[in-house]
């Protein structure tokens, strides 16, 4: 793993982004855009993939920042529930679906991968670098 300086330097937070980006965009069209509790929802989850892994980054610590991409895993998790039924009510085709399904298991996957990464090395995180 490269080294990493800040949390937008992480290419898990770059796809929560862009997939949070993308939910923005097909929420904002056709009735879709009328649904304000889904809306506000998918936004929410969505937002919240980034936004954790965000945070755990910046607490310094491997094991909070674990605990956050747990959280950002269970989110991920959420808006892709959440995707189901904006396919289900018909917001969404098919296509659209699968683009932004594979988007976030893609996400939920490389959050594991870096859970098992992080739980896998001997580095405490910054705030512990002065520790034995």
């Amino acid at each position: 793993m490269g080294t990493v300086k800040c949390f937008e330097d992480l290419e898990i937070w770059q796809l929560a982004r862009e997939f949070c980006k993308d939910i923005f965009r097909f929420s904002c069209e056709g009735d879709f855009s009328k649904d304000f509790s889904l809306r506000n929802q998918i936004s929410a989850s969505s937002g919240s993939i980034m936004d954790n892994i965000a945070e755990g980054f910046e607490r310094s610590g491997n094991k909070e920042f674990i605990q956050f991409l747990y959280i950002a895993k269970g989110s991920c998790g959420e808006a892709r529930s959440q995707l189901y039924r904006t396919l289900d009510f018909g917001y969404i085709s098919d296509d659209v679906f699968n683009t932004l399904s594979a988007k976030a298991k893609q996400i939920s996957q490389s959050i594991a991968k870096l859970i098992k990464y992080l739980k896998q090395s001997n580095y405490k995180g910054i705030k512990y670098a002065n520790e034995q």
